[in-house]
């Protein structure tokens, strides 16, 4: 998330133009039913200050300190799912993002290319 947040927050860019790098798949084997009672906790975190709006809520200086609680617990929620120990630091999380990524599409990029057989000219 951390790398989407620094390509997504330029000048210019918004999230419209670079959806992808928002989100990643998460592991096969996860459980993500343990993901909804923490993402029912931002709505409700969010429902309880009806005047503000998003820009209000989502300002890093400002955010109400419930709805920056659910967020934590949400994000570290799922990075267990990516590792049970968490994440010391964004850094720690993109690499380890980057190396499961690299283990998904080493064997597409490691298949031969099977020969092709000689056409015969009848």
């Amino acid at each position: 998330m951390a790398d989407a947040v620094r390509q997504c927050k330029r000048p210019g860019w918004d999230n419209y133009h670079r959806p992808r790098l928002q989100h990643l798949p998460l592991p096969p084997t996860a459980n993500l039913s343990k993901l909804d009672p923490l993402a029912v906790a931002i709505l409700t975190a969010r429902a309880a200050h009806p005047g503000a709006t998003l820009a209000d809520l989502y300002d890093p200086d400002l955010m109400p300190p419930d709805l920056r609680r659910a967020h934590s617990d949400l994000d570290r929620a799922v990075d267990r799912l990516y590792r049970p120990a968490g994440f010391a630091s964004d850094r720690e999380r993109v690499e380890h993002l980057f190396a499961l990524y690299e283990a998904m599409v080493a064997p597409l990029l490691a298949k031969p290319a099977k020969p092709r057989k000689p056409r015969v000219k009848t």
